[in-house]
């Protein structure tokens, strides 16, 4: 996987470009964790929650959210709208996560690089109807990679402490 965990030249939001940057990183890390829970053969916990249907669902929901986290911000500072894809299908995705996880992280490199810091304050409804500063929105997207693989390596230490 390649990695944009280098300087980022040219923001014009230093905290935008570390979140960008923190993005990248923790999403390659979850990505490592998801595939560590994966080939363990761990059960995943059952639940009503659709994104707790397989691993290949856990894995869509993560890098579906991040996607909407870079294109609902963009649509609340009126920039274009970013040419992102969507996420593999659940048949395919883990073949094709890195892939994806590439580009989803180029176009988040590239989005907001010209934006100033006063236009990351504003507030608006999320989609689930919370309001949210727009900067408070990039710490959400990237503490939402964070979760998961929290999540995932407790499972991992519950199925290894059972041995």
């Amino acid at each position: 996987m390649k990695s944009t965990w280098q300087s980022l030249p040219g923001y014009t939001y230093r905290g935008a470009r570390a979140m960008i940057l923190l993005q990248d990183k923790y999403l390659r890390e979850f990505l490592v964790t998801w595939r560590k829970g994966k080939a363990l053969g761990i059960l995943v916990p059952q639940t009503e929650d659709p994104n707790y249907e397989s691993w290949e669902s856990i894995l869509f929901h993560v890098l579906r959210a991040s996607r909407g986290y870079l294109t609902w911000i963009a649509e609340k500072l009126e920039l274009p709208e970013p040419q992102v894809g969507t996420p593999p299908e659940l048949e395919t995705i883990n073949n094709h996560a890195d892939e994806f996880l590439d580009h989803l992280l180029h176009v988040w490199s590239k989005t907001f690089v010209a934006v100033p810091e006063e236009k990351f304050d504003s507030v608006f409804k999320s989609r689930w109807d919370i309001d949210y500063c727009l900067d408070g929105m990039l710490e959400h997207a990237v503490m939402h990679p964070i979760r998961h693989a929290f999540q995932i390596e407790e499972w991992i230490q519950e199925k290894l402490a059972s041995k």
